[in-house]
């Protein structure tokens, strides 16, 4: 049978009792397909990542060697998450590089979006070849491969984090939640003890917030960026907007404008709000957000972030825009 098509008869995880079950079953799977061998994942901080590195240490524990990279284009909190969730309460075997210096020089000075990608996508695969090489006996790789993806790819998830392991390493995959979907990988996180901000985490793009700081990224717009967004995620919350609108962020362009401080004129960027709701991602709604919400969050940005003069909205739905500006 095909082991990368969804049997008809399985039934769809909404339940603690049905995602219970579920991990029984993947955790005596997992054990026969791995033996007492070691694992190896990349634990981007994301859904699917931190779904199946919470299985794998139920399944084999410290057998798992879990590799973090924080780019620095991380949101404000995530890596730090990381490392409390699964080293300090799973025990996990985690292996944390702060590679923030190493991505941003490469970065610098470089404005081209398709170009950041690029240095951003490649730089993270050096990165973890680099600490896989340092690694003895590993014999396989685990990933975070879920339905859609085999859907979308044939089966091959070229995207995939580590999509650019050397010809060399050769590892068989362990995708234990691949013909889950996204709703089931998240029932099943919860049931597996992960915390809610985790698993109702908001899709977060590869090259994180590398695509917000728009433009060539300087470590100090990075940096207001990064507060800014934090500032927004924590009132939507408040608001319980982040139970209806189903991704919200800020971005920065690289562009300045004169405001007043300290009855003082000085210059400062804009942060643009980004509020979209969608089903498939192919197309996406502008939300309402009540204006005494929109106040708050511009009157906090502009008092509590540095650099930062002018709070924006972005009013467009896609198709005209797509959901990210760069």
């Amino acid at each position: 049978m095909d082991n990368n098509k969804r049997p008809d008869s399985m039934e769809r995880i909404t339940t603690k009792e049905l995602a219970d079950a579920f991990i029984a079953e993947q955790v005596e799977l997992v054990k026969k397909q791995v033996g007492d061998k070691k694992v190896l994942l990349a634990l981007s901080g994301g859904v699917d990542s931190s779904v199946v590195a919470a299985l794998l240490i139920k399944a084999i524990g410290k057998q798992l060697v879990c590799v973090h990279v924080n780019h620095g284009l991380m949101r404000k909190g995530e890596s730090e998450q990381v490392i409390e969730v699964f080293q300090n309460q799973l025990d996990a075997n985690l292996i944390y590089i702060d590679a923030t210096d190493r991505f941003l020089d490469l970065l610098a000075g470089v404005a081209e979006p398709e170009k950041k990608r690029k240095i951003i996508g490649g730089e993270f695969i050096k990165v973890f070849d680099e600490e896989a090489g340092k690694l003895e006996g590993i014999s396989f790789l685990a990933q975070g491969t879920i339905y859609p993806d085999i859907l979308e790819s044939d089966g091959v998830k070229a995207h995939h984090n580590v999509g650019g392991l050397p010809e060399d390493m050769q590892f068989e995959l362990v995708e234990p939640v691949k013909l889950l979907y996204k709703d089931e990988v998240r029932v099943v996180g919860k049931a597996l003890g992960l915390p809610s901000s985790m698993v109702d985490r908001q899709p977060f793009p590869g090259p994180g917030l590398g695509v917000r700081c728009l433009g060539a990224i300087t470590r100090d717009r990075l940096n207001a960026l990064r507060e800014a967004d934090a500032i927004l995620r924590e009132e939507f919350d408040n608001a319980g907007l982040n139970k209806t609108v189903w991704q919200y962020f800020i971005a920065v362009p690289d562009m300045k404008s004169v405001g007043v401080k300290d009855s003082k004129r000085y210059e400062g960027w804009p942060a643009i709000i980004r509020a979209v709701n969608t089903t498939d991602a192919m197309s996406a709604t502008i939300e309402e957000i009540p204006y005494s919400i929109l106040n708050k969050i511009t009157a906090r940005i502009t008092a509590e972030v540095e650099g930062i003069n002018r709070v924006l909205y972005d009013l467009t739905p896609k198709p005209v825009g797509t959901i990210e500006w760069e």
